[in-house]
């Protein structure tokens, strides 16, 4: 069949509403060939006018969000304004919906009788918190959302206050969030299934960074603190280093890799201490530890040490400034970093991650003025006609992934969140493990004791990440277990991976091999570099993505270390980036019978968080300016400390309307009435004092009445909160998010939700995660037809099994 190179062109999108999250999500549509429609008021989405800007005064945020589509105006006072949005959304296969967080004068739209008009239209709705709950209705920011949902508080040194990227994070994860949702429907729809209307929002949509750590909180209790800038709970050491030149972003997990960690700089005497084997016992000796091991990291550059990690297999990368992506012709011809046009400028931006390799994205584009039609928008006479009923061959209350199926090779988080989001919409997933190297996160300890234990089936953060799979064992080294698990792959219709680069290939799985057996096959693979990199042999887990990606250089505060914001930010990021793409040619694949390989680099994923510095660099910027707990746009903007221990709130004035009222609640009218102050630049001149005001009004209140009062008066506000407390978080509670789940070894447990709903209630969770080897007779006599002696007999010979082996 005829190949389409890019995979939405059939499709016209509108979006509508101001959010960060919904430009996202209809970005990833224009970036596969999507006409997106972008509405605006005459003077522009507000997001145009967001700091950063270039020379000539353009948002470079905006234009990361925003290139490759077309701009339509609409003046909301127009009489004619409403039949005009209307009249554009019935042309329209998906509709992008932000006004639950900024509707920017949007003018009214009847959605019920729009949908019986248009029955086939995918709508995809953005809120902060949704629509119902205590927090419906709350003002918000980027940095509350985040503070509300965990993501704060553990972040900085043991004192305070924490430490926090000032903006571009939550509308990414809540922008991947709806486009899963609303490309999900396109899979659907591709197969006869019902339309879908989808709500997420952007607070359960950012829990994705924090749902592991809820559910070792369950079992653990009360054990996690904020230990100091790039030091986190479990493990050590995670984090940055001095040294020669450059940082160095460190991350040691497994026993043989602080084996060679010490081996590297002559640590013999703590190298086989049974105190330290694991991560989490080398952290009770942290001080100690780091004493000992950061001045010798000052003996060599970072180039240096990584060339050494790599000789070693010890996730160490260098920490790269801005200044340094922009100089990497790899990540430019990849396509990671790619040109954009704002106005007259023309500079850099972060490309798609989604590195389909038959069907790949743009490269780059313009971003349009107010107004502005871009040359390759489409009209309704050369595009197909989607506007036809709905089959009903699937049915409509049928998940919009029944009837695929999926084979899971992945391990940790990344690949697993990817197949568990798969599994939520619907998917058979079918996870592939073995008893001589299950999933390592079930643990790397791999002592008898342990395994004797069954310590493996009790790790929580194992159970959040595989639910609703299947889960077999099948030793991949024996030809046996290659024989069956190619028999799984020629019916199924994705795979799924993010061992290290050679694995698969070496076992004879590598995609040459499997696309014979099964031309429609999508395979995903996700490394940390991309199959063909330089730094291809590159270990890495989540925590090495955020070190090389940029970001941590625009963190925290001026002349000190870079700062990383989460234990492993970069695995979720990865995971939701990679179920993205592998929608992307399922979709294609269904409309073409073509399947295709997905080149996943999880580094590159983390870039669009540092994408408004890259911008700006490129267009003769400098050096990003790092702001602490400061904001550039809004001002004043912070955590401040609340009565009682180590409690902090966190709140911003957007607008100099939202500053008067804070004015007036923390007892200053006098600030609220003063000309000077009636502006960013104006109370910037002031911000010191103006924040020792906030504070002392803070200090005197409990951090949730706190918030309580801000909120009444419409300010932006959000409690720092651990992640234990959303164990307990009203709002979540009101809205059902954590689910009570069964299983074997633990009992139990709560679950978090899938953000992205169809009504009022989240989608049940249908299965607790597979105990090893659990489905092993299911899926080999129910998919394959094997008997039950030669099931017995790979029993017998070790290929499958239920009880791991100890090494």
């Amino acid at each position: 069949m005829e190949t389409s190179r890019n995979v939405f062109s059939h499709l016209r999108v509108v979006e509508i509403g101001s959010s960060a999250a919904t430009s996202y999500c209809a970005r990833m549509f224009a970036d596969f060939g999507a006409d997106v429609q972008k509405v605006e008021p005459p003077l522009g989405d507000p997001l145009r006018r967001s700091l950063p800007l270039t020379r000539n005064g353009e948002s470079a945020w905006f234009a990361f969000l925003n290139f490759n589509k077309s701009s339509v105006t609409i003046d909301p006072a127009d009489s004619y304004a409403s039949t005009r949005l209307t009249a554009l959304l019935r042309e329209c296969d998906i509709l992008i919906d932000g006004r639950d967080v900024d509707s920017i004068g949007c003018p009214s739209i009847d959605i019920a009788a729009l949908n019986r008009v248009c029955p086939k239209l995918i709508h995809v709705e953005v809120s902060w918190f949704g629509r119902t709950g205590p927090y419906a209705g709350f003002a918000a920011t980027d940095s509350t959302v985040r503070a509300l949902a965990g993501l704060i508080k553990l972040v900085g040194p043991v004192e305070g206050p924490p430490l926090y990227a000032p903006d571009f994070q939550t509308g990414i994860l809540a922008g991947l969030w709806g486009f899963i949702a609303a490309a999900s429907s396109v899979v659907a729809q591709a197969r006869g299934g019902a339309t879908h209307s989808w709500s997420l929002n952007v607070f359960e949509s950012s829990l994705v960074l924090t749902e592991h750590m809820i559910a070792e909180a369950f079992v653990q209790g009360d054990v996690m603190r904020r230990i100091g800038v790039n030091r986190f709970w479990p493990g050590s050491p995670v984090g940055i280093y001095e040294t020669r030149k450059g940082w160095l972003g460190v991350t040691v997990a497994t026993p043989a890799q602080w084996r060679a960690f010490c081996d590297m700089l002559g640590l013999s005497e703590l190298r086989n201490r049974p105190d330290m084997v694991l991560g989490q016992d080398r952290l009770k000796h942290l001080e100690g530890v780091e004493r000992m091991f950061a001045p010798s990291l000052k003996s060599r550059t970072a180039l240096e040490w990584f060339s050494e990690g790599l000789k070693r297999k010890i996730p160490m990368v260098p920490v790269p400034e801005i200044s340094d992506l922009l100089q990497d012709k790899e990540k430019v011809a990849r396509g990671a970093i790619v040109p954009v046009l704002l106005g007259e400028e023309a500079g850099r931006t972060i490309g798609s991650m989604q590195r389909l390799t038959l069907t790949p994205p743009r490269r780059g584009g313009k971003v349009p003025a107010p107004g502005e039609r871009q040359a390759f928008s489409t009209t309704r006479e050369n595009r197909p006609n989607t506007r036809s009923a709905p089959s009903d061959r699937l049915g409509g209350g049928q998940l919009p992934l029944q009837g695929v199926r999926v084979i899971d090779f992945s391990m940790g988080w990344a690949g697993p969140l990817c197949t568990r989001t798969l599994a939520d919409l619907g998917a058979d997933v079918v996870k592939v493990e073995a008893i001589q190297y299950p999933d390592w996160w079930r643990g790397v300890d791999r002592r008898p004791a342990y395994v004797a234990d069954h310590l493996y089936e009790k790790i929580a953060r194992f159970c959040v990440m595989n639910r609703n799979k299947r889960g077999i064992t099948l030793d991949l080294t024996r030809p046996r277990g290659v024989e069956l698990v190619k028999r799984l792959v020629s019916g199924s219709d994705i795979v799924v991976e993010n061992y290290s680069v050679n694995v698969l290939p070496k076992l004879g799985l590598g995609y040459d091999v499997l696309r014979v057996l099964n031309p429609r096959l999508v395979m995903l693979s996700m490394s940390a570099f991309g199959t063909n990199s330089v730094h291809r042999d590159c270990r890495a887990y989540g925590s090495t993505l955020e070190q090389a990606s940029g970001l941590p250089t625009v963190i925290g505060n001026p002349n000190e270390a870079p700062v990383m914001s989460h234990m492993a930010f970069g695995d979720a990021v990865g995971g939701l980036h990679g179920c993205a793409a592998v929608l992307i040619a399922l979709a294609h694949a269904q409309n073409t019978g073509q399947g295709q390989f997905i080149d996943l680099a999880q580094v590159e994923c983390m870039m669009p968080f540092a994408a408004p510095w890259i911008t700006v660099h490129s267009i003769g910027g400098g050096a990003p300016k790092r702001y602490g707990s400061r904001h550039p746009q809004f001002v004043p903007h912070g955590c401040f400390r609340c009565a009682g221990e180590d409690n902090w709130i966190m709140m911003a004035a957007t607008d100099d309307s939202m500053w008067r009222r804070l004015a007036l609640v923390i007892g200053r009218p006098e600030w609220a009435a003063h000309p000077s102050l009636n502006s960013p630049e104006g109370r910037r001149t002031m911000e010191d004092l103006i924040e020792q005001g906030i504070e002392a009004w803070s200090l005197t209140r409990d951090a949730d009445q706190a918030m309580s009062e801000l909120q009444a008066a419409k300010i932006a506000a959000g409690v720092a909160r651990l992640p234990i407390d959303l164990l307990d978080d009203r709002h979540l509670k009101s809205r059902s998010f954590l689910q009570p789940v069964d299983r074997a070894f633990i009992g139990w447990h709560p679950q978090p939700s899938l953000p992205i709903r169809q009504g009022a209630e989240p989608y049940p969770i249908r299965a607790a995660a597979p105990t090893l080897g659990q489905h092993n007779e299911e899926v080999l006599s129910g998919l394959l037809g094997l008997s039950a002696a030669e099931i017995a007999q790979l029993m017998k010979e070790g290929i499958i099994g239920t009880a791991a082996l100890p090494e």
